[in-house]
């Protein structure tokens, strides 16, 4: 039997990525997000418009995509109630958002120099996508939504997860981090909560999967 329930979050499963962007003064922005989808060498992100990230994009117009694999899940968590905006809006300040600049090095994860773009790549994730934006519209009445469209220009694929002497990558060693309503998911299972479900006041489940974070960083 079917219940009517007005749901409060819709993410029924999406895979985290972690933008990297260039803030005004040349320094990077790093910041966690799961409202993706891909096709042919576009990709889709919706995004706060009040976001730092946002406005990044529109004014440096590119960023890189990069995709955790779920044994980073950890490091991702220690950026979900981070902004690198310092002025925070009456939102984020109600959900416990503080201001960090410095996002790569709370989180502990190392900056690398991109091919195309100014942003940098995340040297930990296995996926690392340099894009070019293609353009940035409403996405909500309010205006409070941005969906920005990229384009892929350059990818850069762990040599473990490509088929030997394809251009494909091995769904089988491939196991991104799903975002789940807001909590994370590792093949299929449940590895950590999100501070955005406590912050959002979600409920959440009893037992979690502990994953082993990954020390190596991944070849380019």
């Amino acid at each position: 039997m079917h219940h009517n329930v007005d749901l409060k979050v819709l993410y029924f499963g999406t895979p985290v990525v972690l933008i990297s962007t260039r803030n005004a003064d040349g320094t990077a922005n790093l910041a966690p997000m799961s409202s993706a989808w891909w096709l042919g060498q576009q990709c889709m992100l919706g995004m706060n418009t009040a976001s730092q990230t946002t406005q990044n994009l529109l004014r440096e117009r590119e960023c890189v995509l990069n995709l955790p694999s779920s044994d980073l899940v950890d490091k991702v968590d220690r950026l979900a109630l981070l902004t690198g905006s310092p002025v925070r809006t009456p939102h984020r300040i109600e959900k416990g958002y503080r201001y960090e600049p410095d996002k790569f090095g709370a989180a502990r994860l190392t900056p690398l120099a991109a091919d195309l773009v100014a942003a940098p790549v995340v040297a930990e994730c296995p996926i690392q996508l340099e894009c070019e934006l293609v353009s940035g519209t409403p996405f909500d009445r309010d205006n409070e939504i941005t969906a920005h469209t990229v384009r892929v220009v350059r990818a850069h694929v762990d040599e473990r997860l490509v088929v030997p002497d394809t251009q494909h990558i091995d769904p089988l060693k491939w196991d991104p981090l799903i975002m789940k309503f807001c909590e994370f998911f590792g093949e299929g299972i449940r590895v950590r909560s999100s501070r955005l479900a406590v912050a959002w006041q979600i409920p959440q489940t009893a037992h979690a999967r502990r994953v082993v974070a990954a020390d190596a960083h991944p070849h380019r």
